[in-house]
Protein backbone atom coordinates (compact mmCIF):
# COMPACT_ATOMS: atom_id res chain seq x y z
CA UNK A 1 0.00 0.00 0.00
CA UNK A 2 1.38 3.61 -1.22
CA UNK A 3 0.28 6.69 -0.67
CA UNK A 4 -0.51 7.40 -3.91
CA UNK A 5 -3.26 4.14 -3.65
CA UNK A 6 -4.37 5.75 0.13
CA UNK A 7 -5.47 9.00 -2.03
CA UNK A 8 -6.47 7.49 -5.38
CA UNK A 9 -9.23 5.03 -3.32
CA UNK A 10 -10.02 8.16 -1.12
CA UNK A 11 -10.78 10.11 -3.90
CA UNK A 12 -13.23 7.54 -5.47
CA UNK A 13 -14.90 7.25 -2.52
CA UNK A 14 -15.61 11.11 -1.99
CA UNK A 15 -16.53 11.07 -6.22
CA UNK A 16 -18.92 8.03 -5.72
CA UNK A 17 -20.32 9.10 -2.42
CA UNK A 18 -19.73 12.50 -0.84
CA UNK A 19 -16.78 13.48 1.51
CA UNK A 20 -19.18 12.63 4.75
CA UNK A 21 -18.58 8.88 3.26
CA UNK A 22 -14.90 9.10 3.68
CA UNK A 23 -13.75 7.45 7.06
CA UNK A 24 -9.82 6.17 8.14
CA UNK A 25 -12.11 2.90 8.78
CA UNK A 26 -13.88 2.86 5.30
CA UNK A 27 -10.73 3.69 3.67
CA UNK A 28 -8.87 0.88 5.48
CA UNK A 29 -11.50 -1.64 4.18
CA UNK A 30 -11.18 -0.12 0.88
CA UNK A 31 -7.40 -0.63 0.08
CA UNK A 32 -7.58 -3.88 2.62
CA UNK A 33 -5.68 -2.89 5.14
CA UNK A 34 -6.29 -1.63 8.64
CA UNK A 35 -7.03 2.49 10.40
CA UNK A 36 -3.68 1.90 12.18
CA UNK A 37 -1.92 1.33 9.12
CA UNK A 38 -3.60 4.12 6.97
CA UNK A 39 -1.38 6.39 9.87
CA UNK A 40 1.76 4.97 8.35
CA UNK A 41 0.96 7.77 5.24
CA UNK A 42 -1.76 10.26 6.55
CA UNK A 43 -1.47 11.68 9.84
CA UNK A 44 -5.51 11.96 10.41
CA UNK A 45 -8.88 12.78 8.15
CA UNK A 46 -7.51 16.28 7.70
CA UNK A 47 -4.47 15.22 6.12
CA UNK A 48 -5.91 13.48 3.63
CA UNK A 49 -8.35 15.96 2.62
CA UNK A 50 -5.66 18.22 1.95
CA UNK A 51 -3.70 15.60 0.06
CA UNK A 52 -7.21 15.25 -2.01
CA UNK A 53 -7.46 19.01 -2.64
CA UNK A 54 -3.50 19.17 -3.68
CA UNK A 55 -4.41 15.72 -6.07
CA UNK A 56 -7.61 17.69 -7.76
CA UNK A 57 -5.95 21.16 -7.97
CA UNK A 58 -2.38 19.63 -9.83
CA UNK A 59 -4.71 18.10 -12.22
CA UNK A 60 -6.78 20.63 -12.85
CA UNK A 61 -5.39 22.56 -15.97
CA UNK A 62 -4.42 26.09 -15.31
CA UNK A 63 -5.48 28.48 -18.00
CA UNK A 64 -3.50 29.86 -20.29
CA UNK A 65 -3.35 32.70 -21.68
CA UNK A 66 -5.00 34.64 -18.98
CA UNK A 67 -6.08 38.55 -20.47
CA UNK A 68 -3.47 41.03 -19.87
CA UNK A 69 -6.38 43.85 -18.47
CA UNK A 70 -6.72 42.93 -15.03
CA UNK A 71 -10.83 43.52 -14.79
CA UNK A 72 -11.03 40.52 -17.33
CA UNK A 73 -8.26 38.47 -15.80
CA UNK A 74 -10.61 38.62 -12.61
CA UNK A 75 -13.56 36.85 -14.32
CA UNK A 76 -11.42 34.64 -16.29
CA UNK A 77 -9.68 33.27 -12.91
CA UNK A 78 -12.80 33.28 -10.98
CA UNK A 79 -14.28 31.59 -14.14
CA UNK A 80 -11.82 28.65 -14.28
CA UNK A 81 -12.16 28.07 -10.46
CA UNK A 82 -16.44 27.76 -11.06
CA UNK A 83 -15.23 25.21 -13.76
CA UNK A 84 -12.89 22.95 -11.72
CA UNK A 85 -15.05 22.63 -8.80
CA UNK A 86 -18.01 22.38 -10.39
CA UNK A 87 -16.60 18.85 -11.58
CA UNK A 88 -16.15 18.25 -8.22
CA UNK A 89 -18.46 19.62 -5.14
CA UNK A 90 -17.41 17.58 -2.28
CA UNK A 91 -14.42 20.00 -2.79
CA UNK A 92 -16.43 23.09 -2.53
CA UNK A 93 -18.02 21.53 1.10
CA UNK A 94 -14.54 20.38 2.54
CA UNK A 95 -13.62 24.44 1.73
CA UNK A 96 -16.47 26.19 3.03
CA UNK A 97 -14.75 25.17 6.35
CA UNK A 98 -12.42 28.20 5.95
CA UNK A 99 -9.60 26.39 7.68
CA UNK A 100 -8.19 23.77 4.78
CA UNK A 101 -6.53 24.47 1.36
CA UNK A 102 -4.56 23.45 -1.88
CA UNK A 103 -1.37 25.07 -1.85
CA UNK A 104 -1.44 24.82 -6.00
CA UNK A 105 -4.62 26.15 -5.90
CA UNK A 106 -3.26 29.53 -4.63
CA UNK A 107 -2.39 30.92 -8.53
CA UNK A 108 -6.07 31.24 -8.76
CA UNK A 109 -6.31 33.37 -5.91
CA UNK A 110 -3.10 35.24 -6.91
CA UNK A 111 -4.46 36.07 -10.27
CA UNK A 112 -8.00 37.73 -8.94
CA UNK A 113 -6.15 39.26 -5.66
CA UNK A 114 -3.25 41.15 -8.14
CA UNK A 115 -6.02 41.88 -10.64
CA UNK A 116 -8.37 43.45 -8.64
CA UNK A 117 -5.24 46.12 -7.67
CA UNK A 118 -4.50 46.00 -11.10
CA UNK A 119 -8.09 47.42 -11.50
CA UNK A 120 -7.14 50.11 -8.67
CA UNK A 121 -8.09 48.55 -5.37
CA UNK A 122 -5.82 48.52 -2.55
CA UNK A 123 -4.32 45.14 -1.50
CA UNK A 124 -6.81 45.22 1.58
CA UNK A 125 -9.47 45.82 -0.69
CA UNK A 126 -8.53 43.15 -3.40
CA UNK A 127 -8.38 40.63 -0.32
CA UNK A 128 -11.79 41.28 0.19
CA UNK A 129 -13.01 41.87 -3.37
CA UNK A 130 -11.54 38.20 -3.55
CA UNK A 131 -13.76 36.56 -0.11
CA UNK A 132 -16.44 38.33 -1.89
CA UNK A 133 -16.04 36.26 -5.41
CA UNK A 134 -15.17 33.10 -3.34
CA UNK A 135 -18.51 33.42 -1.42
CA UNK A 136 -20.71 33.64 -4.53
CA UNK A 137 -18.79 30.97 -6.52
CA UNK A 138 -19.16 28.98 -3.13
CA UNK A 139 -22.24 29.26 -2.67
CA UNK A 140 -23.49 28.62 -6.50
CA UNK A 141 -22.14 25.25 -6.35
CA UNK A 142 -22.77 24.26 -2.95
CA UNK A 143 -26.67 25.19 -4.13
CA UNK A 144 -26.45 23.81 -7.59
CA UNK A 145 -24.79 20.50 -6.26
CA UNK A 146 -26.97 20.00 -3.60
CA UNK A 147 -30.06 20.23 -5.59
CA UNK A 148 -28.88 17.90 -8.15
CA UNK A 149 -28.10 15.18 -5.58
CA UNK A 150 -31.52 16.20 -4.04
CA UNK A 151 -33.30 15.40 -7.60
CA UNK A 152 -31.08 12.47 -8.46
CA UNK A 153 -32.60 10.73 -5.05
CA UNK A 154 -36.16 11.93 -5.45
CA UNK A 155 -37.61 12.90 -9.04
CA UNK A 156 -41.23 14.08 -6.81
CA UNK A 157 -41.90 17.57 -6.79
CA UNK A 158 -40.22 19.90 -4.36
CA UNK A 159 -41.70 21.35 -1.53
CA UNK A 160 -40.93 24.85 -2.60
CA UNK A 161 -42.94 23.68 -6.28
CA UNK A 162 -45.53 22.81 -3.87
CA UNK A 163 -45.40 26.16 -2.59
CA UNK A 164 -45.36 28.17 -5.69
CA UNK A 165 -47.93 26.34 -6.66
CA UNK A 166 -50.41 27.89 -4.37
CA UNK A 167 -49.30 30.84 -4.23
CA UNK A 168 -51.58 33.92 -3.29
CA UNK A 169 -51.69 36.50 -6.02
CA UNK A 170 -53.16 38.96 -3.41
CA UNK A 171 -50.82 38.64 -0.86
CA UNK A 172 -47.85 37.74 -3.27
CA UNK A 173 -48.68 39.39 -6.74
CA UNK A 174 -45.21 39.35 -8.45
CA UNK A 175 -44.34 36.07 -7.01
CA UNK A 176 -47.54 34.31 -8.32
CA UNK A 177 -47.01 35.91 -11.45
CA UNK A 178 -44.26 34.15 -12.31
CA UNK A 179 -44.31 31.00 -10.02
CA UNK A 180 -45.40 28.41 -13.31
CA UNK A 181 -41.70 29.92 -14.87
CA UNK A 182 -39.66 29.92 -11.27
CA UNK A 183 -38.20 26.73 -11.75
CA UNK A 184 -36.93 27.05 -15.11
CA UNK A 185 -35.24 30.54 -14.08
CA UNK A 186 -33.82 29.01 -11.60
CA UNK A 187 -32.21 26.61 -12.97
CA UNK A 188 -30.48 28.97 -15.82
CA UNK A 189 -26.68 29.19 -15.48
CA UNK A 190 -26.49 33.07 -14.51
CA UNK A 191 -22.96 32.66 -12.71
CA UNK A 192 -20.96 34.95 -15.23
CA UNK A 193 -23.46 36.90 -15.47
CA UNK A 194 -23.31 37.41 -11.64
CA UNK A 195 -19.91 37.36 -11.26
CA UNK A 196 -19.81 40.26 -14.21
CA UNK A 197 -22.38 42.34 -12.00
CA UNK A 198 -20.35 41.67 -8.68
CA UNK A 199 -16.79 42.55 -9.91
CA UNK A 200 -18.18 45.74 -11.58
CA UNK A 201 -19.79 46.79 -8.35
CA UNK A 202 -16.48 45.75 -5.95
CA UNK A 203 -14.72 48.28 -8.75
CA UNK A 204 -17.69 50.87 -8.73
CA UNK A 205 -17.65 51.20 -4.87
CA UNK A 206 -13.48 51.78 -5.51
Amino acid sequence: MSREEVVRTARRIVDEEGVERLTMRRLATEVGSTPMALYHHVRDKEELLVLLLDDHAARTLRPTGLPAEPRERVLAAAAAIHEALAACPWIVEVLAGDSLLSAHSLWFVEQIVDGLVGCGLTPERAVQGYRAIWYYTAGELMVRATAARRRAADDRPTHRQQVFADLDPERLPRLAGLADRWSSLTAQDTYRDGLDALVDGLLAAH
